[in-house]
Order: C-alpha cells, then sequence, then structure tokens
C-alpha cells in the first residue's frame, strides 16, 4: 500500500505539470504514463494479488466489534465519503483505478485525430495499460496456483488414504513412467539451466538455515544445563574473604545476567530463526510441485507433437506448469536474497547479544576482578603469565605421574570365564590376538543391537564406531552373537606363551598358545584338590552352606564343583572355615612380581 501512494503520488504530480501545456497536454498526458508503466505493474500486481487475503483479514476485523468501530470512526473522520462500507470500500479503489486506466486513455484516442502528433503516443500508452492489466491478472491467477501448492495441510494416514482414487493413481503412474523412460534414456529431459541455478541456490540457503538451527538449539540445551549449576548454593563453611564475594557475583550472574541472555536470546535469535525456517517450508513444496507438472508438460508436449491437439485437462496441466516455473524463476532470486538478509541480521543479532553478555560481567566482575594479586599487569603480560603458569604445573603434573606410575602394582585384568577357553580359542584362530578384547564390567544392553555380557567375557572386536559415527560404541563379536557394547568397558586381552613352552617341557609347536590375560592370574575352571589359589573378588556368603571371602585372600580348594557336579561353585577353605564360593571368584595366585616397569623380553 505504501508504494502504490508513493507511485500515485509521483503520477499525480506528472499529470498536474501537462496541465499549463494546454496544446502539448495529450501528448505529455500519454508520456506520463508509459513513464509508469513498469512501476504500474511492479506495485499493483503485489496489491492485486493480496487483495483476496485483505478481505479474508477484514472478516475477522468484523468479529471484534470494538477494534471494528475503532476503524470506522478513523475512517469517517478522514474520509467520510467512504460511507457505511469503510475499509473494504478504500481496499478495492487501487483496482479499480488500474482498470479504468486503459478505458480513460481509449477515450481520450477516440477524441484526439489520429494526424495529430499524440495520436501515437497515446495509442503506445493504452496499449502499454492492457499489457499492465493482462500481467498483473496472469501474476494473480500464478500466485492463486502457487497458493494452492504450497498450503501445508497436516493429514492424518486414513485421511491420506480417502484422497486416494482411480484419477490419483492415474496420474502418479503416468508421472512416473515419464520418469522411468527419462532415466533409461529413451525421452530427453527439460534442460532449464537458469532454474537448476536457482534452485542450487535455494538449497544452500536452506541447509544453512538448517544448521544454524541445530547449532543454536545444541547453544541453547549447553546454556539450560550450565545455568542448573549454581555454585552460590553450596556451603563452603568459609566465612568471608573471596569466597563469600565470588558466590555473591556468581548469584548476581546467574539470576540476573545469564537469565536475561537467555530470555534475549530465544526472542531475537531463536524464534527469528523457527519463522525463517517455516517460511522455506512453502517454496520447497512449490519447487517438488513443480517437478511433478513439469513431468506432465513433457508427456502432453510429446503428445501435443504426436497428435496435434490435446485434452482441455492436458492444457490445464501445460499451464499450471508454465505458471509455476515463471513464479518460482521470478520469485526465487528476490526469495534468496531476503533469507540470506534475514540469516545474516539473526547472526549479527548472536553476536550483539554475546558482545553484550561480556561486557555485563566484565562490569559486574570489575570489583572482583581489582583485587587479583595481577590485576595491574597488561592483558599480553598477562596471558603470557598464565602460559608460564600453566607449563610449569604440566610439567610438575607429568613428573607426578611418572613418579607415580613407578610405584604402582601392574593392572590385573579379569579371570576368564569358566569353560570359555574353547570359544576364546575359535575367537583367536578366526580374528588373530590384536582383536580380543576382555569385558571388565558386566554389560547390560538396552538397544536393539545392544548385547547383554558378563564380566570377564572375551570378544573379538569388528569395529571401533558404530553405524553413525560413534567411537564410543564398539561391534564385536563374542563367537556366537554380534553387536555393540561401550568402548569404555573392553580393555585389550594378552596372549602369552604358555609355561611348558616356555620351560622346554613340551615340544615347542607353531600356534600353540596358552590364553591367558596379562599380568592377571590364570582362571581356574577346572582345579584339582588342595589348590592354593587367591580371591579376586570379595563375596559375602547368603546361607550356612557359603563361606565370605575378601579380595586378595587366600582360599584352599578342597572340590572344584558343587555336589551336582557344577563347576560353577567350588568348596573351599578359608581360614579355618569350609563351605562354597563362585568358581569366577578364584583365581591361582601369581608369583609375587616386582614393582614398577618390567621392560618386555
Amino acid at each position: 500500500m505504501d508504494e502504490i501512494i508513493q507511485v500515485s503520488s509521483r503520477f499525480l504530480h506528472g499529470l498536474q505539470e501537462t496541465a499549463s501545456k494546454e496544446e502539448e497536454q495529450v501528448y505529455l498526458i500519454g508520456k506520463v504514463f508509459l513513464e509508469f508503466q513498469e512501476e504500474f505493474e511492479r506495485v499493483y500486481k503485489v496489491y492485486c494479488a493480496s487483495y483476496d487475503q485483505a478481505l479474508l483479514l477484514l472478516e475477522t476485523y468484523r468479529k471484534e466489534p470494538e477494534l471494528q468501530q475503532k476503524i470506522q470512526n478513523t475512517i469517517e473522520a478522514v474520509v467520510p465519503q467512504a460511507g457505511p462500507s469503510g475499509l473494504s470500500f478504500l481496499l478495492v479503489i487501487p483496482l479499480q483505478r488500474i482498470t479504468k486506466y486503459p478505458l480513460l486513455l481509449q477515450k481520450i484516442l477516440e477524441n484526439t485525430l489520429p494526424d495529430a502528433s499524440a495520436y501515437l503516443v497515446l495509442q503506445r500508452a493504452a496499449s502499454a495499460l492492457q499489457d499492465v492489466n493482462a500481467n498483473i491478472n496472469e501474476y494473480k491467477m500464478r500466485k492463486e496456483v502457487a497458493s494452492k501448492y504450497t498450503r501445508v495441510e497436516p493429514l492424518s494416514l486414513r485421511e491420506r488414504l480417502a484422497r486416494i482414487n482411480t484419477h490419483t493413481l492415474s496420474k502418479k503412474t503416468t508421472r512416473l513412467s515419464q520418469l522411468l523412460k527419462q532415466e533409461a534414456g529413451l525421452v530427453p529431459r527439460t534442460e532449464d539451466k537458469e532454474f537448476d541455478d536457482l534452485e542450487e541456490r535455494f538449497q544452500w540457503v536452506s541447509l544453512c538455515v538448517t544448521e544454524l538451527k541445530s547449532n543454536v538449539a545444541a547453544y541453547l540445551d549447553n546454556l539450560e544445563a550450565f545455568l542448573r549449576f549454581r555454585p552460590h548454593e553450596c556451603n563452603l563453611d568459609i566465612p568471608g574473604g573471596p569466597v563469600e564475594q565470588y558466590s555473591s557475583l556468581s548469584r548476581d550472574l546467574q539470576c540476573q545476567a545469564f537469565l536475561e541472555f537467555k530470555q534475549r536470546l530465544e526472542g531475537l535469535v531463536w524464534r527469528p530463526l523457527c519463522n525463517l525456517a517455516k517460511a522455506l517450508v512453502g517454496p520447497q513444496n512449490l519447487i517438488k510441485k513443480r517437478l511433478d507438472k513439469l513431468l506432465d508438460f513433457e508427456r502432453v508436449e510429446e503428445k501435443l507433437l504426436e497428435v496435434g491437439s490435446v485434452t482441455y485437462e492436458e492444457e490445464a496441466a501445460r499451464h499450471t506448469y508454465q505458471a509455476l516455473n515463471s513464479l518460482l524463476v521470478a520469485e526465487l532470486p528476490q526469495f534468496n536474497q531476503l533469507v540470506m538478509q534475514w540469516l545474516g541480521q539473526i547472526l549479527r543479532t548472536f553476536v550483539a547479544l554475546q558482545k553484550d553478555l561480556s561486557e555485563q560481567v566484565l562490569q559486574r566482575a570489575k570489583g572482583s576482578v581489582a583485587q587479583l594479586p595481577h590485576h595491574h599487569l597488561s592483558e599480553p603480560a598477562f596471558r603470557k603469565l598464565v602460559e608460564d603458569t600453566l607449563g610449569q604445573t604440566g610439567s610438575q603434573l607429568r613428573a607426578f605421574r611418572e613418579n607415580f606410575e613407578k610405584v604402582l602394582p601392574p593392572p590385573t585384568a579379569q579371570p576368564l570365564l569358566p569353560g570359555s577357553e574353547r570359544q576364546v580359542q575359535a575367537l583367536l584362530s578366526r580374528y588373530g590376538p590384536g582383536k580380543l578384547y576382555q569385558v571388565t564390567s558386566n554389560i547390560s544392553g538396552s538397544g536393539t543391537l545392544d548385547l547383554t555380557l558378563p564380566r570377564g567375557q572375551i570378544v573379538a572386536l569388528l569395529q571401533n564406531k558404530d553405524t553413525k559415527g560413534n567411537s564410543n560404541r564398539w561391534l564385536v563379536d563374542t563367537g556366537g552373537h554380534r553387536g555393540y557394547v561401550p568402548a569404555g568397558k573392553l580393555q585389550l586381552y594378552h596372549v602369552v606363551p604358555s609355561e611348558k613352552e616356555l620351560r622346554g617341557q613340551a615340544g615347542p609347536r607353531e600356534g600353540s598358545q596358552h590364553l591367558t590375560p596379562e599380568p592377571a592370574p590364570a582362571p581356574i575352571c577346572s582345579v584339582p584338590a588342595v589348590t592354593q589359589v587367591v580371591a579376586v573378588y570379595p563375596f559375602v556368603a547368603r546361607s550356612s552352606h557359603e563361606v565370605s571371602l575378601q579380595a586378595g585372600q587366600p582360599v584352599t580348594i578342597l572340590e572344584a564343583q558343587d555336589k551336582k557336579g557344577n563347576p560353577e561353585w567350588s568348596l573351599v577353605e578359608v581360614n579355618g572355615q569350609r563351605g562354597y564360593v563362585p568358581s569366577s571368584f578364584l583365581a591361582r595366585a601369581p608369583s609375587p612380581a616386582p614393582w614398577g616397569w618390567t621392560l618386555p623380553s
């Protein structure tokens, strides 16, 4: 409406200037119309295409009597001739005016002599304004076609199935046939480089919006998690001093600065970004529908070449494609440009909010910063001081770690599950020693492809990530099942030569190996009577038939099975008491190992 007012004001001024030149006035009127031809078409086509939506908006106003009365009072005070029709009377005037221009010019032309100098100019002006009205009608028709396909209806599956009929199936089958012919090279594909470039640009813009929306959503989630952390609510029992001052600063930031920043971020960045993402849905649907209509158009064109005529429905399909294509080619460049401007403004707003937050934090923390011992240093000097201090502390930490590791006992692996040697031997022969891992704690699978494994289970690594590239879930083979397990609950299983091979008592045989985790003691699956072992894990007796154990406690095995012959339980003697304990909790006593590093032989 503002653009129509501006163009009409300049047009009126041009007409008024012709009044002072009576002899050339008619000629100059025709020239003024020709000068404003393009501007008339540009502003009136948008207004006329939106007129029906404006009428729908008026209907909603009429449902609110108070608002409707205010509008009517304003119009009666400013434009008394509008009468009771009010706003609808004013809105229809631009439509009537642009359609009257060709008629008025034609009337002037009829009263102008054919040999007059103004006759040809008026003729051209009348024809130009007729073209303007024709183009406006064409644009309005395209917008109506586009609005039909840009509407997104949230239909259920039942409603979608209800819309399927013989005509729909026939149309979709014909399109599929046309597409298959093109893929097979039987018929040529319509090339439209101009549209292809615009669509590629639009898809790139859509991807930018989607990625930014995903990043801002993650940022808001992290900010929400950060705000849940409230250090000022922790009672350190240190009255006064820097601790109290820091708690006050933290409380001030959490309850005011950060909270206000989050609210502004949601209102000025997140919601506009969501609205921008919604604005992309209409053009996306229109581009998809254009592809369907293009297949219809190509089929009709083939029939037109072969037969020479088409049905009314086929002609309508041709016009629908042409309308969609023309509209997209005309408006996609503007749409892409507006989206990029919108996106740029959102990013600038995000940066401005971050800058504003940092200034607020520094302002609120100004008093606390002044009490730091190095507040008088310049920023480069303070940065160097921090880097030097961190480097020195890092060196001290590495030295401490090296000294600490020298006195650490060698790590112990989990004992093998009873009866698992044959399964481990099968995995070893199939995948090799470098692929075997041992489960360090019980695993309970929660997903469809996740495995549930007990502690001590040996598995073979198939892939060190899942299908989504997550390196925290590994694909393993247990010898019977394949699935995913947490990588943090696996450790490499070492295969070392058996004692017989080391002593040379048994004939050396290539490939002969004894499976045992290194440096953990070998598990007991079938322990002979009166064998000295130790308890690997603590065990609490639950009945008088069992005996309690402490980790590392020496144990004497009397029988490596229970009375029913089950090897999962062993009869042992501990501190003069006899009872049953789980066999998997026991291991042969290892030979004393020296503390510190041992070099491999």
